[in-house]
């Protein structure tokens, strides 16, 4: 039995893997639904304006929706593989990732994403979606921290 659902941020970022399996153990144990979430935008250039109106016009390329489900189903897939992978919702949204997992938060009973690692003014200069979204999310957050990697041992 189901009973909630959990969302996680995923965009194929080896901190995005690690709170996916986060929360995939998380869900295993709660009995929830997971949901994974990637965000996608146009590039940085913009739509050109073409015609008498101002009529969005797609530039050339690859199309960055479909970049994003691809970047989604092989981070799931990859990850969780089986039947935890079936059993995932993937969900790609149009938008700034902060403002897509805000969103999808809504009605979740947990809300997790992978830390970036930045620390201090790197952080406070760059800004932080998991900042931002510890502060403004609908639900608990949990931030999944890099695993440290141990290193060599001195007498």
């Amino acid at each position: 039995m189901t009973t909630g659902r959990i969302v996680v941020g995923v965009d194929g970022s080896e901190p995005s893997l690690e709170a996916l399996r986060w929360a995939a153990r998380q869900a295993e144990l709660t009995g929830d639904a997971l949901e994974a979430v990637i965000a996608w935008d146009h590039p940085a250039t913009g739509w050109p304006a073409v015609g008498p109106a101002p009529v969005p016009v797609p530039p050339p390329g690859p199309d960055p929706e479909e970049a994003a489900r691809r970047t989604l189903d092989e981070a799931v897939t990859g990850t969780l593989g089986g039947a935890a992978a079936a059993s995932t919702d993937r969900r790609t949204v149009q938008g700034p990732a902060t403002r897509a997992l805000l969103d999808r938060a809504r009605g979740a009973t947990l809300l997790v994403v992978g830390a970036r690692g930045h620390s201090g003014l790197k952080a406070a200069l760059l800004g932080s979606v998991s900042h931002h979204l510890a502060q403004h999310a609908p639900c608990p957050v949990v931030v999944v921290r890099p695993t440290p990697t141990p290193g060599p041992i001195t007498p």
